[in-house]
């Protein structure tokens, strides 16, 4: 059975209002410690201004904030349905013959209108303000942003035949790998030659690589101060397929998903983070019906205090839960899809579980 439209508004308007106060009190704070980081770093260097450091820290917080929406929708599902039960409010829709399933409506409607538009609209621009960033700071800071920590791979096909290419780094926003080796093979799959060379840029058709050594099974090793290899890769290519996936649109990486699998990447962590943000609007709701499985005691039944804290510590487990199972997803362990959904599917039913013992159990 549906609530009332007055009512449901009424509900609706208070739960919004004190999730969106939560998140904004979030964002306050993250930006003000990044600003106060980035004033530390910059010191004497020329071109590091406040203004230039406060536009960067407004840059980075939007991907940062994004990270804690879970939180800010249970703790202000907590705080509302709390302020609710201590000014009799629930009492009295408990007592015109509303049960908890009714008002709990308008905060699901909420969590999944949030949901949407965090996914469709906030990330596409977090993600976008943090690649901004990421060009502000190596401009200002002078220097490159090196991503590496593993081996990155890539596969090709030219006119030359295969190549097996692996790179301990990429310069961010560039198609320069650093510390490459290249494993060359003809039509057939035969090896034909190793190439290690300290740099490697991506031109238009070719491979640009500098200070090289050739290994061949035929000849003896061979030293070149620039080399070059043909390449049907184009530069998107190979900045997509080490781009951190939060750095990428929503709208973007189904199609950065493709090109990664096509340069012969593994596009995993892409699919693990397109798929969490699918199931974004169901963590959400998950989150309200954990808020809800701690805050529909009355206060005069005592020990509030306890299920608050038993509830923000069972949103830390979900999130925690969420962690390990993209770890596990990254690893191969299980599908991206069952990476991604997995925590906001069991949430949900628990919290579902947790209401109907209280409300019917």
């Amino acid at each position: 059975m549906l609530i009332g439209r007055t009512l449901g508004t009424y509900l609706a308007a208070k739960f919004f209002k004190v999730i969106l106060a939560v998140f904004l009190t979030v964002f306050i704070l993250v930006y003000t410690l990044d600003f106060v980081e980035l004033m530390r770093r910059a010191g004497e260097t020329p071109g590091a201004s406040s203004v230039v450091m406060a536009r960067l820290a407004l840059f980075r917080t939007p991907s940062v904030a994004e990270l804690v929406l879970p939180f800010a929708v249970l703790f202000g599902s907590i705080a509302t349905l709390l302020q609710l039960s201590r000014k009799l409010e629930l009492v009295i829709a408990r007592s015109a013959g509303l049960s908890a399933w009714q008002f709990l409506q308008p905060a699901l409607l909420i969590a999944v209108l949030i949901g949407v538009f965090s996914v469709t609209v906030y990330n596409p621009g977090s993600a976008m303000l943090k690649q901004k960033a990421s060009e502000i700071e190596a401009r200002v800071f002078a220097k490159s942003l090196l991503i590496g920590g593993k081996d990155l791979w890539l596969r090709q096909k030219s006119v030359d035949g295969q190549a097996v290419i692996r790179a301990e780094g990429i310069i961010e926003n560039t198609t320069t790998l650093t510390s490459v080796s290249i494993f060359t093979f003809d039509d057939k799959g035969g090896f034909q030659e190793r190439i290690e060379a300290d740099e490697a840029q991506l031109r238009e058709g070719y491979w640009d690589l500098k200070n090289v050594r050739v290994l061949s099974a035929y000849d003896e090793p061979q030293t070149y101060d620039e080399y070059l290899i043909a390449s049907t890769l184009e530069a998107s290519q190979v900045r997509q397929s080490f781009t951190s996936p939060d750095s990428v649109p929503f709208w973007e990486l189904p199609s950065v998903i493709n090109r990664t699998i096509t340069a012969g990447l593994d596009a995993t962590r892409y699919e693990i983070h397109y798929q969490s943000l699918l199931a974004r609007p169901l963590l959400l709701i998950a989150m309200v019906f954990v808020a809800a499985s701690v805050s529909l005691r009355f206060f005069r039944f005592g020990g509030v205090a306890k299920m608050v804290l038993g509830g923000i510590i069972a949103g830390f487990v979900l999130y925690v839960l969420q962690q390990i199972m993209e770890d596990l997803g990254a690893a191969g362990f299980v599908r991206p899809i069952i990476a991604a959904w997995f925590p906001a599917v069991v949430g949900t039913l628990l919290g579902i579980l947790a209401v109907l013992y209280q409300e019917d159990g």
